[in-house]
Order: structure tokens, then C-alpha cells, then sequence
């Protein structure tokens, strides 16, 4: 389901892989708005300080890091984005890590276009959810 104009986000894929970019464009292209591509963390993290980017599918490994070294860098950005995780090997055992460590979801490759659309927008509604809840305030008696 598209979103309207005013909801369109920007998607970050982080892959060293052409395929994934292509795949994932072809997929998400004209139904969810923009998405960006970098090929390694660092790459990843420069995109990530100039703007506010809510959601980002990662590649389990990357060049010079993997998704667990991205997930602990975005943890310092005011808005961090929610982290999917994606592989050849996904299974239950890397879909336990991923939530156990903050993750939000694992996406299995090749990509299939109902799991990604349903991952990105569920993502990016609780992530605008998040953003738009008031700031928690200090419990009482503390001090």
C-alpha cells in the first residue's frame, strides 16, 4: 500500500551488493519514496548524521563492519532509525539475535516483495509512533 506524499520516508539499504540495491529499488522504488543505498557502515553513518532516515535494511555482513556495529552506531543518532536485517542464511537463530540486540526484523534473500513491504511499513510506523510519543517523565520521588 503506497503512502501519501506527505508520509513518503526515506529507506536506507546498506549493502556491498549491487543486487540487493537493484532488487530492493525494484521492489520498494516507487511504493514507499526514497531509497538511499550505501555499500559499507562508515558510508552508512555519513548518510545517516545529514538527515533523518527512520528505517534501514542492512546486509548481515558488510566490509567493514556488520549490522550489529551499524545497530550500536545508530543508537547515537536523536532520531535512530529501526534496524532490518537481511541474508542468505536467515534463520530463527539470527532473527533471535537481531531482536535480543534492538534489531526490528530479518529479511530472508532473495527478497520476497510481500515480506519486505509488510517489514518496512509495520517499521516505519512504529518508528514514527516512537517519534511522535511524548518525551517520558522522571519517576516520582526521584532525587
Amino acid at each position: 500500500m503506497p503512502l501519501s506524499a506527505e508520509q513518503q520516508l526515506a529507506l536506507l539499504a546498506v549493502s556491498a551488493l549491487e543486487e540487493d540495491h537493484e532488487s530492493l529499488g525494484g521492489i520498494l522504488g516507487e511504493k514507499l519514496g526514497r531509497l538511499c543505498q550505501a555499500r559499507c557502515c562508515e558510508e552508512a553513518l555519513c548518510i545517516l548524521r545529514q538527515g533523518t532516515v527512520p528505517v534501514v535494511i542492512c546486509e548481515q555482513d558488510l566490509p567493514d563492519g556488520d549490522w550489529k556495529a551499524l545497530l550500536s552506531a545508530t543508537r547515537r543518532l536523536r532520531h535512530a532509525p529501526l534496524l532490518i536485517v537481511c541474508s542468505r542464511t536467515a534463520d530463527e537463530s539470527l532473527w533471535a539475535e537481531v531482536l535480543n540486540l534492538g534489531g526490528w526484523d530479518v529479511l530472508a534473500k532473495p527478497f520476497d516483495e510481500r515480506e519486505v513491504m509488510w517489514s518496512v511499513s509495520v517499521a516505519w510506523k512504529e518508528w514514527q509512533r516512537r517519534e511522535e510519543a511524548p518525551a517520558e517523565a522522571p519517576a516520582a520521588g526521584a532525587g
